[in-house]
């Protein structure tokens, strides 16, 4: 397997085990009640399935497409100014039928703690 490449100009993108690039925007315990983050997905990459307890989470699509699968819902295509409200605790994943990166941002309420997030995946 390929390290994934950093697109990114800004250092402080990370690479997750979910297979998606983050970087953090806003998230600190002095604001507890919202985070915003930006997502890198790169071309032809699905993200991981998972869950984000106890926390809302709002993707608005920046540029790139995405087929996105949330709970048992059919899956849900998007484009750049779509916008996809995920419940609390519903599994879900993204992927990147693209050639270019999928970028949005994530909007979560409360803030994205590490500690709510659940793989469900191996």
């Amino acid at each position: 397997m390929t390290k994934p490449q950093n697109n990114s100009t800004d250092p402080r993108e990370y690479f997750t085990d979910e297979r998606c690039h983050i970087l953090e925007l806003h998230n600190t315990a002095a604001d507890p009640g919202v985070s915003l983050a930006r997502a890198r997905v790169e071309p032809g990459v699905t993200t991981a399935w998972h869950t984000v307890e106890a926390t809302i989470e709002r993707y608005i699509i920046i540029s790139g497409a995405g087929i996105a699968e949330v709970g048992d819902a059919p899956a849900l295509s998007l484009i750049a100014g779509d916008h996809l409200l995920i419940p609390a605790g519903k599994k879900q994943r993204i992927h990147n039928p693209g050639s270019v990166d999928l970028i949005f941002h994530c909007i979560c309420t409360p803030r994205f703690e590490r500690r709510n997030y659940r793989s469900l995946e191996g």
